[in-house]
């Protein structure tokens, strides 16, 4: 039976959205290689399913597979497009939204417009996670801030925090002369991260300011990352680089971080837009 879906993008990250409230899918991990590929399928940086929830805390659930079919756990611009895309499909019509993902149930404020419309989803990411052995990371300590990690013929310095997602933060002067498609592939299966990892490149404009470019893992280079916009805004502070409140410029645009002192949280905010529906068949 044919699978009706909705393509999405928060900046330019962009995912095919199946509904499983009235609809099946027998293998999301074999389908979501077919329908992200962005020349014999729909186009998109992964698949990402709305379930009825698993846990009585949440009003959904988030399943999410990366394009080259391997699962992940959260996606901070998926999970801002799956908010959108409840409430005006009359899937889940709260304010706060809780959504359960393999990183746990998260709560989404929606900035409302007229007839329901949503212009904006705010998401409390949690506290970030900066055990090595959590995120995971194969190096001791408490926390890797500004660590070694070679490659060949360059030794760069890494800080690692997990926001849902594992993610490696480097800084650098100039992102112009990151070459990211050499160094991405590097770093995201390097031997310390036994569950590969996303890559993220930064260069800081002003305390309350960075641009970033990102490696995703099982995706390559995307316009945006949700979950690693959070990842960098903790790594910046942590280097003592940045304010706690910062703006990131992505491929993509922008989005507003925070990681509040008094909870530990991370809050992230930005846009989500629907860019056309259609029939997929099986």
């Amino acid at each position: 039976m044919p699978l009706r879906f909705t393509k999405m993008h928060g900046l330019g990250n962009d995912y095919v959205y199946i509904s499983l409230f009235d609809q099946t899918v027998p293998d999301p991990a074999a389908l979501a290689p077919r329908i992200s590929n962005r020349h014999r399928g729909v186009g998109s940086d992964g698949l990402i399913l709305i379930a009825p929830p698993d846990d009585p805390q949440a009003d959904l659930r988030m399943i999410m597979f990366n394009a080259d079919g391997s699962r992940a756990q959260m996606c901070g611009n998926g999970i801002r497009c799956v908010a959108k895309l409840a409430y005006e499909r009359g899937l889940a019509r709260h304010n706060p939204l809780r959504v359960a993902t393999d990183a746990g149930v998260l709560t989404l404020d929606l900035t409302l417009e007229n007839r329901g419309h949503v212009t904006a989803v705010r998401v409390d990411m949690g506290a970030p996670i900066l055990d090595p052995r959590r995120i995971p990371v194969a190096l001791p300590g408490e926390q890797i801030v500004g660590a070694p990690l070679p490659l060949p013929q360059r030794i760069l310095a890494v800080t690692c925090v997990s926001t849902g997602n594992p993610h490696a933060v480097f800084f650098e002067a100039d992102l112009a002369r990151v070459p990211l498609t050499q160094w991405g592939p590097l770093i995201e299966r390097h031997p310390l991260f036994p569950e590969r990892i996303n890559v993220h490149f930064v260069q800081v404009l002003a305390r309350d300011r960075v641009k970033m470019i990102t490696w995703e893992r099982g995706a390559g280079p995307t316009q945006a990352c949700g979950t690693g916009a959070s990842a960098v805004c903790v790594a910046s502070v942590l280097n003592g680089l940045t304010d706690r409140t910062i703006t990131a410029e992505l491929p993509g645009g922008q989005l507003q971080l925070e990681w509040n002192e008094a909870t530990n949280h991370v809050f992230m905010t930005g846009p989500a837009e629907e860019v056309f529906t259609g029939v997929w068949p099986m």
